[in-house]
C-alpha cells in the first residue's frame, strides 16, 4: 500500500497509523465561523486523549438523532484497532462554535468503521465511520448529497484543526470553529489520490485546505436552500496541494443500512490484552518475583532498547537511574484499568539478554486493588518446543519456541540462549512489538520477552539479527523473530523490589563475581 499521511484527529506516536508531514494550519485560508451549524460536532475521546486542552480529536456530522459520521481513522483509535465495537470514554459536542462549551454533549456507545488499515487494498476512498450516541441529540441532521459533486463545484469546509505545528503550545489548538469556501478540484490535482472514492478539495496550491486534526470534518455542497454532505476529511492530497476527502455519496447504502438497522455488521471479537502496557513504540508488563511482597513497589519489564534516553552500551548495564514515564496497564479490551508512573530505572541491558526493569510509584497491593493484571516472572528458561503467547497491546500472537539460539548478534550487541519462533501467520511480530511479554500457557507467567526480528535479511546489522552457532557459523533469515530469556532476573532481585547484582546466582550483565 502506498504510504500516505492521515490528517490525524489524535496526535500520538502510534505504530499502527501511517504518519508523515501534514498541513500546519486549521482550515488553511479560513476564518472563524460567525454562526453555528446544528449538525457539526467535535469528537472528544478520553482514550487515547488528544494532546490539547479541549480534547478535540476529529470533526463529526449528525446524520440522525443518534448517529454521527466521521473518518474511520478517527474511530480507529480504539485500543485494538477493531472495525466494530464498544468504546470507552468517547463523547461528541454537537452544534456549538466552541469545543469547550455550548451545544449538546452525548456519549458514543458504538462505532462502525467502513474500512481499516489492515483491509486488502487499504481504506483510501473508504475512510468513514459511523458512531452511535447513547442518547439522541436535538440537532437538525445534515443530508448526504445525492451524487458525487463534479469538478469546480463550490464547497464549504470547516473544523477545529491545529493553527501551528507545536503540539506543546496551547495556542496551536483553536476552540472556535473555522471555515472556508473553496471548490472540488480534478482528482489529478491531488497527486496521491486513490483511483476512485476520493474528492480533491481546496485551492490548487494548498492555500485553502483542511489541516491537522480536521479529520472527519465535512465538505458541504448546496442542495437547494440547505447544505448537504459530500465528503469527509481523510488525508492530505500532497505537498502544496488540496486535501483528500472520502466521497460520502458512494457509501450512502452502507450508511443507511446501519442507521436503519437493516444491515448492521456484528461486533469484532476483541482479543484479551489484559496487562499489556502501551509505551508507544514498545510494550511493557508489570511483573512480580517469588520474593515480591504486596507492599513492595511494583516492577515493569520491557526491553533494554526501549529505555528513554541513551541505551546501555554493548557489554554494559544501566543501574538505578531516574525515570519518568507513564504506565497505563490495560484491561481485557485494552483500555487503562490502572495507571502508574515509572520513577526509577532499576536495571537495563542489551548484552546477554535485552531487558529493562522500572520501579513504579504504586505497590503491588495498590495495583491489585485497582484491578490491574500482574504477571509472575519465571525462574526457568524457555526450551525448544515450548508454546508461547506474545502479549501485545492490541492482540495476542501465538508462537512456538522453534529453537534456543546459542548467540544472537545485532548491531554490536550479543544475546545468549535467544528464543527463535517458528515462522507462521500466528507469530509474525512487527516494529512496535518490542518488549511484549512471552507468556506460558497459564497466561500469567512471563517466560520471555520479544525483542527483534530480521527485517531485510542482512547479517548482524541493526534490525537484522543473525544467529551464531557453537561452531561460529553465522546465519540470518529475513522475517525470523526472536525473544530473550528472563529467568535470570529473579535471582538478582530482593524484597522491596531492589536489585542486588552481588546476590548468589545472579548472572545478569554487571553481576559481581
Amino acid at each position: 500500500m502506498r504510504s500516505r499521511s492521515l490528517l490525524l484527529g489524535v496526535v500520538l506516536a502510534l505504530t499502527a497509523t501511517v504518519m508523515g508531514a501534514v498541513p500546519a494550519q486549521s482550515i488553511v485560508g479560513g476564518t472563524e465561523s460567525t454562526r453555528a451549524y446544528s449538525f457539526m460536532g467535535s469528537f472528544q475521546p478520553s482514550f487515547p486523549a488528544p494532546p490539547r486542552p479541549d480534547k478535540h480529536g476529529c470533526g463529526v456530522e449528525v446524520l440522525a438523532p443518534q448517529w454521527v459520521l466521521t473518518a474511520s481513522h478517527c474511530a480507529g483509535k480504539n485500543p485494538t484497532g477493531a472495525r466494530v465495537g464498544v468504546p470507552r470514554g468517547w463523547k461528541v459536542r454537537i452544534g456549538s462554535l466552541d469545543t469547550t462549551s455550548g451545544g449538546e454533549v452525548a456519549e458514543v456507545d458504538h462505532y462502525y468503521r467502513l474500512a481499516t488499515n489492515q483491509d486488502e487494498g487499504g481504506f483510501w476512498g473508504k475512510d468513514l465511520a459511523l458512531m452511535h450516541l447513547r442518547t439522541p441529540v436535538r440537532a437538525k441532521p445534515v443530508r448526504i448529497a445525492p451524487t458525487t459533486p463534479p469538478d469546480n463545484t463550490p464547497v464549504r469546509i470547516m473544523g477545529w484543526g491545529m493553527m501551528c505545528d507545536d503540539s506543546d503550545n496551547p495556542a496551536c489548538f483553536p476552540t472556535r470553529l473555522r471555515e472556508a469556501d473553496t471548490v472540488v478540484q480534478p482528482i489529478s490535482t491531488c497527486p496521491v489520490a486513490a483511483p476512485s472514492g476520493e474528492l480533491c478539495i481546496g485551492s490548487r496550491d494548498g492555500g485553502v485546505a483542511a489541516g491537522n486534526m480536521d479529520s472527519g470534518g465535512p465538505a458541504l455542497v448546496r442542495d437547494g436552500d440547505r447544505w448537504a454532505l459530500a465528503g469527509v476529511v481523510s488525508g492530505p492530497g500532497g505537498d502544496g496541494a488540496p486535501t483528500l476527502y472520502t466521497d460520502v455519496t458512494r457509501h450512502a447504502d452502507w450508511i443507511n443500512g446501519i442507521i436503519t438497522g437493516t444491515n448492521v455488521p456484528p461486533d469484532d471479537r476483541i482479543p484479551n490484552v489484559e496487562g499489556a502496557v502501551q509505551l508507544y513504540g514498545c510494550v511493557g508488563s508489570v511483573v512480580r518475583t517469588p520474593v515480591s511482597r504486596p507492599q513492595d513497589p511494583a516492577l515493569m519489564l520491557t526491553n533494554g532498547h526501549c529505555v528513554q534516553g541513551q541505551r546501555p552500551a554493548p557489554g554494559t548495564a544501566l543501574v538505578d537511574q531516574p525515570a519518568d514515564r507513564d504506565v497505563p496497564i490495560a484491561d481485557r479490551q485494552g483500555y487503562p484499568q490502572a495507571t502508574a508512573r515509572a520513577n526509577r530505572l532499576v536495571y537495563a541491558t542489551m548484552t546477554g539478554t535485552d531487558i529493562a526493569l522500572y520501579r513504579l510509584d504504586k505497590t503491588y497491593a495498590q495495583l491489585t486493588a485497582e484491578g490491574a493484571k500482574i504477571f509472575r516472572l519465571t525462574s526457568t528458561p524457555v526450551r525448544a518446543g515450548d508454546p508461547l503467547t506474545m502479549a501485545y497491546t492490541s492482540s495476542r500472537l501465538h508462537c512456538t519456541a522453534e529453537a534456543v539460539v546459542t548467540h544472537l548478534r545485532e548491531g554490536g550487541y550479543q544475546q545468549d540462549d535467544s528464543i527463535r519462533y517458528t515462522a507462521g501467520e500466528d507469530c509474525a511480530p512487527w516494529p512496535g512489538t518490542s518488549g511484549s511479554a512471552l507468556l506460558a500457557p497459564d497466561g500469567t507467567t512471563v517466560v520471555g520477552i520479544h525483542n527483534t526480528h530480521n527485517v531485510a535479511g542482512e547479517q548482524c546489522t541493526d534490525d537484522n539479527p543473525c544467529e551464531v552457532g557453537p561452531d561460529g557459523a553465522v546465519t540470518s533469515v529475513q522475517g525470523r523473530g526472536y525473544g530473550q530469556q528472563v529467568h535470570l532476573i529473579a535471582a538478582c532481585l530482593t524484597k522491596g523490589s531492589k536489585l542486588d547484582l552481588s546476590r548468589q546466582g545472579c548472572t545478569l550483565t554487571g553481576a559481581m563475581p
